[in-house]
């Protein structure tokens, strides 16, 4: 990749103030960000938190009702315009009747200074699929075929909406691998939290039209205190693992238990003085996916 795309602040994408509403529905009330150039940014929220409305007000499919979107100090238009932005829908069509190659060969033809088609169905993982038709692709090869079609302009930012839907583990290791050998600037909106914790430089976490934390994984982590312990125990009894020390919160599935800890070392004390048939155990800090529960739980604090 050659890039040119510079800006006066040295940022990739800034968003500034964003507002847009319809009707009484405030969908984004006041974002501010800022993406430096070569950061990969994991945008997090439950559904209704914004995040597909602000992806829309950066790529200029939506105009904001208030604040302003710059682009390496474009707008979004003119960032575009320059082949500086490759976006990948969830919900793009794909043409049916053609095949993958003539596909990206019709994005590339828009474009001034694409790269080779055959260089974007190779980054894409989808090179043996040039000669077939969209129609016979499955899901997941035809989300491979969309980041082809946003990779072939050359950008240097990528925009992708829920990238690894109806791909399976080994190829969504396959696709973050290979995107993290593209050195791009890339924003990527995920359902899949362990994408995030694993593939993420830092997480902007919305809820409500708001960003309520943005940081790296360990940052936003670190909103939910305690440790996570896991064990087999054979007949276990929820009343009685909630009563041991340290322990915040019970789980028992069959005799699979997982205890919340304020202090794991208290609880797992007790626990092998109260069932010394445990097994099993397994001591791990809050995930992710606790943090993201905490922080977008009705009632948290923003």
């Amino acid at each position: 990749m050659t890039s040119n795309a510079t800006a006066p602040d040295g940022a990739a994408v800034r968003l500034t103030g964003l507002r847009k509403s319809f009707g009484d529905v405030h969908a984004v009330a006041g974002v501010d960000l800022h993406i430096t150039p070569g950061e990969v940014v994991a945008l997090l929220g439950p559904n209704g938190a914004g995040k597909s409305t602000t992806v829309d007000m950066l790529l200029g499919l939506t105009r904001p009702d208030a604040g302003d979107v710059k682009v390496f100090g474009r707008t979004p238009r003119q960032a575009i315009a320059d082949g500086h932005v490759g976006a990948m829908l969830q919900d793009a069509a794909l043409l049916e009747d053609t095949t993958v190659g003539e596909s990206v060969a019709l994005i590339a033809a828009l474009h001034r200074k694409p790269m080779p088609v055959a260089d974007a169905l190779t980054a894409a993982g989808i090179a043996d699929l040039a000669d077939r038709r969209c129609s016979r692709l499955s899901g997941g090869q035809k989300q491979r075929a969309r980041f082809a079609m946003a990779l072939v302009c050359d950008p240097d930012l990528l925009v992708l909406d829920e990238p690894t839907v109806a791909m399976d583990v080994e190829t969504r290791r396959e696709f973050w691998r290979g995107m993290q050998r593209t050195g791009r600037t890339v924003l990527f909106a995920t359902h899949y939290l362990d994408e995030a914790e694993q593939f993420a430089d830092r997480v902007v976490l919305m809820r409500e039209g708001r960003v309520i934390a943005d940081g790296s994984v360990a940052d936003i982590r670190s909103h939910v205190t305690g440790r996570r312990l896991t064990a087999v125990v054979d007949g276990a009894d929820a009343a009685v693992l909630s009563a041991l020390p340290g322990v915040t919160e019970v789980a028992v599935r069959g005799s699979h238990v997982t205890l919340a800890c304020a202090d794991s070392d208290a609880a797992l004390r007790a626990l092998l003085a109260a069932e010394p048939s445990a097994r099993d155990i397994e001591i791990n800090a809050m995930s992710l996916e606790d943090a993201f529960l905490a922080l977008t739980t009705e009632g948290a604090a923003r």
